[in-house]
């Protein structure tokens, strides 16, 4: 049976635990009665399911069973602030350890919260006594920051929590770094019992080949700013917001402050109400736009990976990655970000601009995470090249754009599969385009009345044509950029003459009888 989300919306913290949570924290406090004090625990739940009300609830117990300590290690401040918060209200007395502490009352503390380099200074300092804490709690454990304080604490018991308990560095594995996973909610299941709304996904297929990968193994800011901030690229940007997220509350995440920018001027321009987040805003503009975005109704909201974490806006109706990752951590954080259910909300749009669906599969799918905490690299390396995803993309026409040839069965015309046929048979690779011309032409006349509309319906297909021509020099192996666009102008001008001069013929073979005149 499910929560209504009326009941989740009147839920107050502290107090109730949903009946997973309470087996979540049945489960870890099972596994620290049954192993070593210095045993490391990593625990898995998706964004949304609530880790911090979990971890919360375990900071309380554990306090009331045991005469220790405990630490909350955070890896950024406003999560810092959240954690501290979400404890109080669970009744648990807390210090902040940021940079201005002050740390001569530490004594009359027993549970401490601290972002992990302001604590590496404070530890490596001497400035604050751990030698009781026995519950090490590490939020968003897969940054792999935190493991250079295991050091300090090889008598406690460390607990990691995490959406995605693959490490954000492939050197360094957690498997290396924690004794057990355990598996929490999916996100199906969260989402059909009502406490995640589901999300409902589109693609554009983008060519990425000219993304370069960095030292940390993602697509470098460079290389993103560089395609992201092309005119054809904003133009598919404002096309795949009009489609799928116009009058939603929207969320855009870009690869770079630049292309926010660039996004935040083209959307400005066409008359939307937008604004623009990154982390060089002070805490007052942070805080002014963020209060905007929460009560604009279909406010648009274009930032880099700032909100990917410590940012909870239930409001969220539409998420657009206007970027491409090779993390799986930050692929889930981002859509995350629209998964909060509300009374009037239980879905949410997802827009994908960097061929992620392809890569990692739909949000929510059911991952194997025993399997990618054990083996990550055997995971990593099933993931297909950008190669290797765009050899298997078809060109989609937009939805409007495919009511014009409302006439037409099929538009979709398998380039790659025409030139195996031609090869095979023995014809020139010239033949492939030639009949990519002739069913661009039939498809065109099955939707005109005479030869000025089907010629308005050829201009229409430029995007389709890019796309057969992109697909034919992969084919042919020859794809400089001066010869690639030889190639685009000489098969439109060939569609066009040809639609000029067999325009009647196949009108006829179509409709089973001649134009009228």
């Amino acid at each position: 049976m499910g929560v209504s989300t009326l009941e989740l919306e009147e839920r107050k913290t502290g107090k109730d635990l949903y009946s997973y949570q309470k087996g979540a924290i049945n489960k870890i406090f099972k596994a620290f009665e049954e192993s070593p004090e210095d045993y490391h625990l990593l625990y898995q739940l998706p964004t949304g399911g609530g880790k911090t009300v979990i971890f919360s609830e375990i900071v309380r117990q554990y306090l009331k069973h045991h005469n220790k300590k405990v630490l909350v290690m955070t890896h950024r401040i406003e999560l810092c602030k959240q954690t501290s918060k979400m404890l109080t209200e669970f009744g648990v007395v807390n210090k902040v350890v940021d940079s201005k502490a002050d740390l001569s009352d530490q004594g009359e503390y027993s549970c401490f919260v601290a972002m992990v380099e302001t604590l590496n200074n404070r530890l490596n300092d001497d400035k604050l006594d751990i030698s009781d804490i026995g519950l090490v709690i590490i939020d968003e454990a897969h940054y792999n920051s935190f493991t250079k304080l295991f050091k300090f604490f090889s008598q406690s018991f460390i607990l990691g929590v995490t959406a995605t308990p693959l490490s954000s560095s492939i050197e360094l594995p957690m498997t290396d770094n924690y004794d057990e996973l355990i598996v929490g909610e999916s996100i199906e299941s969260l989402i059909q019992n009502g406490f995640l709304s589901r999300a409902e996904m589109y693609s554009y297929n983008v060519g990425l080949t000219s993304l370069v990968v960095g030292a940390n193994g993602d697509y470098t800011v460079k290389s993103s700013e560089d395609l992201y901030t092309a005119d054809d690229m904003l133009s598919k940007l404002i096309q795949a917001y009009e489609e799928r997220s116009k009058g939603k509350k929207t969320l855009i995440f870009n690869n770079g402050i630049n292309t926010s920018l660039y996004v935040y001027e083209t959307f400005r321009r066409a008359g939307y109400k937008i604004a623009h987040l990154d982390n060089t805003n002070t805490k007052k503009e942070r805080a002014t736009i963020l209060k905007w975005f929460k009560n604009t109704p279909d406010a648009i909201l274009t930032s880099v990976s700032i909100l990917t974490t410590g940012f909870d806006e239930p409001t969220v109706e539409s998420i657009i990655l206007n970027r491409a990752t090779k993390s799986l951590t930050l692929y889930y954080q981002m859509i995350g970000r629209g998964s909060r259910v509300l009374k009037n909300k239980n879905t949410f749009t997802v827009v994908d601009l960097g061929n992620n669906f392809h890569r990692f599969g739909p949000w929510g799918d059911n991952l194997d995470w025993q399997r990618i905490f054990k083996s990550p690299n055997y995971y990593l390396d099933s993931l297909l090249s950008d190669e290797e995803l765009e050899s298997n993309f078809r060109y989609e026409m937009p939805d409007e754009l495919r009511a014009e040839f409302s006439n037409s069965e099929e538009v979709y015309f398998d380039i790659q599969k025409t030139y195996v046929d031609c090869i095979r048979k023995g014809k020139s690779s010239k033949a492939v385009l030639e009949l990519s011309i002739e069913q661009h032409a039939k498809i065109c006349v099955e939707n005109s009345e005479d030869v000025y509309d089907a010629i308005a319906l050829a201009k229409k297909l430029g995007d389709d044509i890019d796309f057969r021509i992109g697909r034919y020099t992969k084919c042919i192996s020859k794809s400089t950029f001066n010869f690639v666009e030889w190639l685009k102008g000489d098969y439109r001008k060939k569609l066009n003459a040809y639609l000029r001069l067999n325009f009647d013929d196949v009108f006829e073979m179509v409709h089973g009888y001649a134009p009228k005149d």
